[in-house]
């Protein structure tokens, strides 16, 4: 199984976004992973739908946008109109999943459900015809940096076991390296988001294939 990688613009220089953007694409990042956080669903306050636009153009990889924010419905059509590709919800930021699971699809982008650390994939039984990609988090969300939680790693089996033939995305946030990126692919994960671990030198090209 390929494993492919989604750099976080988190970790990135804020000042120099655009070509930031265009050196992920020219080292071979898979996606380019965008956190939207809101400072009120998590921790942390990072950037709307205007940045997003704003880098569209500097390439043509996909953008997975994880929308951290509640509530999220209102705001999932600006993301579309600014260039997302696949556009992430948590689980635990919406009462209505599916609901915005559809209106994500309805604007014909992917559509992805993220948990937190304490979520049970449970969750996700009843959604699973209605998802492209299903976002676990190995940290909690809000700041980059933290420590991988390994409890997280049975966590990636059970869902790729509930998934069974869907042609769905299992993809891993939070305190990705060489180690830990082992673990998460062993389970069954096929997308990778890293920021430290791309951004610690300017080597990003050779920091994407180590995680690979």
């Amino acid at each position: 199984m390929t494993v492919k990688i989604a750099p976080s613009i988190l970790s990135a220089d804020f000042a120099r976004l655009g070509e930031e953007v265009r050196a992920l694409d020219a080292a071979g990042a898979d996606y380019i992973h965008i956190d939207v956080m809101d400072g009120h669903f998590v921790p942390n306050l990072t950037f709307g739908a205007p940045v997003v636009k704003a880098i569209r153009s500097h390439t043509t990889r996909p953008f997975d946008v994880h929308l951290m924010i509640e509530p999220v419905d209102p705001l999932i059509p600006a993301f579309a109109e600014a260039g997302a590709d696949i556009i992430t919800v948590h689980a635990e930021a919406t009462r209505h999943l599916d609901r915005s699971l559809q209106l994500i699809r309805s604007l014909g982008k992917k559509a992805g459900v993220s948990l937190n650390p304490a979520t049970p994939e449970t969750v996700l039984a009843y959604i699973l015809d209605a998802v492209d990609l299903i976002l676990v988090m190995s940290v909690n969300p809000g700041f980059g940096g933290q420590s991988f939680i390994p409890s997280q790693v049975d966590k990636i089996a059970r869902i790729k076991k509930m998934i069974g033939s869907r042609p769905i995305e299992i993809e891993v946030d939070g305190g990705i390296n060489a180690k830990t990126a082992k673990l998460c692919a062993d389970a069954g994960a096929n997308v990778l988001v890293a920021g430290s671990a791309v951004f610690q030198t300017p080597e990003y090209a050779a920091n994407i294939a180590a995680l690979r």
